[in-house]
């Protein structure tokens, strides 16, 4: 059985020398191909009082310049209509009024420099802060409730309450946007693009171009990278290059550079929230009423479902009676934020463990038992009434982390440490993760696939899900390799193109594996189940008996996630198929002086179900838990706040985690005995989930920063928790002028 056997990626080898093609690559193999270049506002909210091309056609090497006049169908770019792709008001800085196409990349650079723009600027928004003050938000305000908060609170032995704030996040994939369109000769639009929904990115360029989606193929060979960045994003870019291919009649390329993709593109959606938290004399949660506000940036892109899953993730593992969340979307003059790793799961779990790191040393209680006690148990329900099924995972995960990583006595040694030194200190938190695996939206829980088998026995496999790196098409070649019971060897995978399998879903939620594997399951068990009573000693004649009999030897499959449902106007029902859980231990190092701290070591247990691919898991726990590190300890998005500029626009500014933010130890487990039923060879899901883990960092941080102050006083710790909110955290102990949670 090939499921379960710890293989490398299927294009590991590709990846290392350099072999692999993406998007960008296939530039080469089209003669003739133009190169698009974007004309880009330098103000962050104004109207285009006048534009003119004309000047770009001076220089050499232009071909033309694309505007909204040329637009044949619906210039926009959104599933909400609520983003021009030729914008008549620029929404944040450097903002693509129009596009350039020359010979070369130069020509249309030089050509977009020599277009002339005016602008009258207006008002900007861009703080979340000066967004809530002005009132100006956008998309619906949804909340979740169960229960008498305010009773509840009025009962409740201590009450607390306070602010949260957390910053975005750079997708930083190593690929930046990208897509080649050309026109063939009976008119069809075929585009290639770095996209994680390559449906989405059919309907939007048959849209844009004022055709039907038949008349538009979109292929994704595959990605460098996508972290939820390339779900909504590449639609626009895509169908810029097809309006140039089917104005011109050439291909037409876009690519942007690592700075013009990090100023136009959306990020993870920083979170303001504002608490009250009610505990009982035991330490135990009564109550929670938060308000979560999302900075949505200039348009709603998938702010609301962001928000909607941020909203169901407030209680992270914790059993609270009375919980009131409402949410909103800020409307701000930058970027349009969007899907990022977690989808808006890390920022409604960050607040419940940031309120319980601050207030345990009020209550006087160890922030490790503070949480432990306050696990779901079975029968519990979640405030949006969904009963949490397999609870006892946290508890197990959180146990084996506890046990094997010798948490109780690296305390005690931790404790020694830190009395034998004044200026530096240690820190270790234990954190759970319960994160609900499932596309908020009911209708994208469904995937087809397409299976081929051919005459001599080779297989074929198509999917609707795209590659990444994170491993997928390695899983949909194992499952389809287990259902037939033939060897690895016998199967092929076909790149994701709409024309073999049509109305996909986005490779998004964690749940690409479990949809497509699932339909390459189906697909496969018809073609068995045709070829019963089929005589054969060997699979190959078997095909070839079944072939002369003339029984069907290809297959299309499909799945749809069974038992899930969704209220959006309550904000209530069934909308995970399951959770997943995990637990990590992280000890961190703080020097006093300058805030630099190191991480020393990281002990990770973590649900995956039973594996289908354990090596590609492991590294996907691994990566996912590095870039929650780094979205919570080092990656600071900054804005000017005068004139809207992202100032963090390259990897100069912006400070990604990398192997010197490693810990020297990571010992990563996957959970034993987690069979999941229902689904794919009793997998789990496993790109998102592992983010979360790295809570456990930020919380250790706040315990070593703790160290230098009195006992008993609670720490405010910004997120991003930088070196320099380290110091300052621990100058704000060191002076007395921490002010204790109220």
């Amino acid at each position: 059985m090939s499921v379960g056997l710890p293989l490398p990626h299927e294009s590991a080898a590709l990846h290392v020398t350099g072999e692999a093609l993406y998007t960008d690559d296939l530039v080469v193999r089209l003669p003739g191909v133009l190169h698009a270049h974007p004309v880009q506002a330098p103000v962050a909210h104004a109207r285009v009082t006048r534009l003119d091309p004309a000047p770009a056609y001076d220089v050499p090497g232009v071909v033309r310049v694309l505007t909204a006049a040329d637009v044949p169908g619906v210039n926009d770019a959104g599933t909400k209509h609520d983003e021009p792709l030729f914008p008549s008001e620029v929404m944040y800085h450097g903002h693509a009024v129009c596009w350039v196409l020359g010979e070369t990349l130069e020509a249309a650079r030089l050509g977009a420099a020599a277009v002339e723009a005016d602008y009258e600027e207006l008002p900007a928004i861009v703080g979340v802060r000066d967004a809530i003050a002005a009132g100006s938000f956008q998309g619906g305000q949804p909340t979740v409730q169960r229960g008498d908060v305010e009773t509840a609170l009025a009962k409740a032995s201590r009450v607390f309450s306070g602010e949260t704030e957390m910053a975005g996040q750079e997708h930083f994939y190593l690929e930046t946007h990208a897509a080649v369109a050309l026109v063939d000769e009976a008119g069809q639009v075929f585009v290639q693009s770095s996209t994680q929904h390559p449906t989405e990115t059919q309907e939007i360029v048959a849209h844009v171009l004022g055709r039907r989606s038949h008349e538009v193929t979109v292929q994704c060979l595959r990605m460098g990278g996508g972290f939820g960045g390339k779900e909504m994003q590449p639609h626009g870019y895509a169908a810029v290059a097809a309006l140039g291919a089917t104005l011109t009649g050439r291909p037409v390329r876009v690519r942007l550079t690592r700075q013009q993709d990090i100023t136009m593109t959306g990020k993870r959606h920083g979170f303001h929230a504002a608490w009250r938290v009610g505990f009982d004399d035991a330490g135990c949660l009564q109550a929670l009423d938060v308000t979560l506000t999302s900075d949505g940036g200039w348009s709603l892109d998938l702010s609301e479902p962001v928000l909607a899953r941020a909203l169901c993730h407030v209680d992270n593992a914790y059993w609270i009676p009375h919980v009131r969340a409402h949410g909103r979307v800020a409307r701000t003059h930058k970027t349009s934020q969007t899907a990022f790793r977690g989808f808006g799961g890390p920022q409604g779990m960050l607040v419940i463990e940031d309120v319980l790191g601050r207030c345990a040393p009020l209550l006087g209680v160890d922030p490790m038992e503070l949480r432990r006690r306050n696990f779901y148990t079975a029968g519990q329900t979640t405030p949006y009434g969904q009963e949490v099924r397999h609870p006892e995972r946290a508890g197990l995960a959180w146990d084996q982390v506890v046990a094997e990583g010798r948490v109780r006595e690296r305390l005690a040694e931790i404790e020694a440490f830190n009395a034998a030194h004044p200026h530096t200190k240690r820190g270790l938190a234990v954190t759970p993760v319960k994160f609900g695996i499932s596309f908020n939206f009911t209708a994208f829980n469904q995937a087809g696939a397409l299976v081929h088998v051919y005459k001599d026995g080779s297989v074929l496999i198509n999917h609707g899900g795209t590659e990444m790196g994170q491993g997928l098409h390695t899983k949909m070649i194992q499952v389809a390799a287990t259902a037939l019971g033939l060897p690895l060897a016998k199967v092929r995978l076909a790149p994701t193109r709409t024309d073999k399998v049509p109305n996909t879903s986005a490779t998004a939620a964690s749940s690409g594996a479990d949809l497509n594997g699932a339909a390459i399951q189906d697909a496969c068990d018809q073609i068995l189940a045709r070829l019963e009573g089929v005589a054969g000693d060997t699979w190959e004649e078997r095909v070839r008996a079944a072939y002369a009999q003339r029984i069907q030897l290809w297959a299309a499959g499909f799945y749809r996630t069974e038992g899930i449902h969704w209220d959006a106007a309550l904000m209530s029902g069934h909308p995970f198929k399951y959770f997943a859980y995990g637990a990590a231990a992280a000890e961190v190092e703080v020097d006093g002086f300058t805030g630099a701290y190191t991480t020393r070591r990281v002990d990770i247990v973590h649900d995956v179900g039973d594996s289908l691919s354990p090596l590609v898991d492991l590294g996907q726990i691994e990566g996912g838990f590095v870039q929650g590190a780094g979205w919570l300890t080092l990656e600071d998005l900054r804005w000017d706040d005068a004139d809207g500029r992202l100032l963090t626009h390259a990897a100069s500014t912006y400070k990604l985690p990398s192997f010197s933010e490693m810990p020297p130890e990571l010992h990563v487990t996957l959970l034993p005995a987690a069979h999941e039923d229902g689904v794919v060879y009793g997998s789990k899901a496993v790109g998102e989930p592992p983010l979360m883990l790295a809570f456990s960092v930020r919380e250790a941080l706040r315990q070593a920063a703790a160290a230098f102050g009195p006992p008993g006083t609670s720490v405010e710790l910004a997120s991003p928790a930088t070196p320099e909110a380290v110091y300052w955290a621990v100058e704000r102990l060191r002076s007395r002028e921490e002010v204790p949670a109220r």
